[in-house]
């Protein structure tokens, strides 16, 4: 009874006045951030493109991570995760934006990638032998498709989530589960697809058939940093103080603890299949990267992708501890930002990183956008999914 109690004074409504000054927040961010991109495209085209790549990919690989992983909790009836569900359905509905926000990467692509050089496209066999596949048409019609179907999916469940509000009814839990299946394979697929099109191709000599499980494992990390930090933001403000406890944030750390792990096998596994095959076409990856600049990071990246995380979350203690869990996404973040850099730079800077302000400014701005997106959707909705039937048995979740 007393936790009915509890978290029956939590209000489900952010309070207008909260939701204006999030909103005014991100919206200064964007203001800034894209009229220093402005400046950047004008003064520096080619850098523009390079740092905006980057940000792109980190913002695009997270909103799959997230996808994926509602998806998941869908079909496997998770109750655990309810009460943050919303986040992460809010994240999700913010894929239509994904295709604006890949308008400059579209006007862009000839700065970026080589395969778009028409004499290369004649003189050297490998990107001769992929045209067919590798040419700005088919480029951009697989980047609207990628974009239009993780729309429709995450349309299609959060359509059904929000309805749930007000109808409480199993029906709709039934419909998300049936959007969910058929949602995993078209996150799986065309993410695999987005990461050959928009990271891989940046040097069509290479390829990794692991590669789209690598990216999309990167950003589900991301994801589950990202959620943390805004629950602890949204109760550090006074919000949902009783329905996000200690038992909830011990998941996340779970999960975040879980993909770093993950991340690690799907790297090594990486790294072997092309050692053993010492196949030139797949070698170029690395061989780039052991050298110059780039060789610290590539020494650095197993260090900081799984040993400090998996220092830092190990423990039963530090998944209930909510500073070390913040530290935790703050870091694991970090280094899905540095993985990112390191695998699209040493395209364009072989002698090791080269910093620019425009690498903040394309992060900021792509962020922000989603941001904004994400935030819009808590003006007129509520911040849990009130609806859900297992939104009481999420509430009295305890870790054994």
């Amino acid at each position: 009874m007393a936790s009915h109690a509890h978290h029956a004074n939590d209000n489900y409504q952010l309070p207008e006045s909260k939701w204006r000054t999030g909103r005014n927040a991100l919206l200064l961010v964007a203001l800034i951030s894209w009229a220093a991109l402005a400046a950047g495209y004008f003064t520096n085209p080619d850098r523009f493109f390079e740092s905006y790549l980057v940000g792109f990919c980190f913002a695009a690989f997270t909103l799959l991570g997230c996808m994926f992983f509602v998806f998941v909790q869908y079909l496997t009836g998770s109750a655990w995760s309810v009460s943050l569900r919303r986040f992460m359905e809010n994240i999700m509905i913010s894929a239509p934006v994904g295709l604006l926000l890949f308008i400059p990467i579209a006007v862009g692509a000839t700065h970026l990638y080589p395969w778009t050089n028409t004499h290369l496209a004649l003189t050297d066999p490998i990107i001769h032998g992929k045209a067919a596949y590798l040419n700005e048409k088919s480029f951009l019609i697989r980047a609207a498709i990628f974009f239009v179907l993780w729309t429709i999916w995450a349309y299609g469940v959060w359509h059904q989530s929000s309805k749930q509000d007000k109808t409480k009814s199993i029906l709709q839990t039934h419909a998300a589960s049936r959007w969910s299946a058929p949602g995993l394979l078209v996150v799986m697929y065309a993410g695999s697809f987005a990461s050959f099109d928009w990271i891989m191709s940046l040097d069509p000599h290479w390829y990794s058939t692991i590669f789209g499980i690598y990216c999309i494992t990167g950003g589900a990390g991301a994801f589950f940093a990202i959620i943390t930090l805004i629950a602890q933001g949204f109760q550090k403000s006074g919000e949902l103080k009783h329905s996000i406890t200690k038992e909830h944030y011990h998941d996340l750390g779970k999960w975040m603890f879980a993909l770093a792990v993950f991340w690690t096998y799907i790297a090594v596994s990486q790294y072997l299949l092309i050692w053993y095959a010492n196949i030139p076409e797949e070698t170029v990856f690395f061989r780039h990267r052991l050298h110059g600049g780039w060789i610290g990071i590539s020494v650095f990246l197993p260090i900081g992708r799984f040993v400090i995380p998996f220092a830092l979350l190990v423990s039963r203690g530090a998944k209930r501890s909510l500073n070390m869990l913040r530290l935790a996404a703050l870091w694991i973040l970090l280094m899905e930002l540095l993985d990112m850099y390191w695998m699209i730079m040493p395209n364009f800077y072989p002698e090791g990183p080269s910093l620019h302000w425009l690498d903040l400014a394309a992060l900021g701005g792509v962020i922000s956008v989603f941001g904004l997106v994400f935030w819009s959707r808590f003006q007129h909705h509520p911040m849990v999914v009130v609806g859900d039937l297992r939104f009481e048995q999420g509430l009295h979740l305890h870790q054994v």
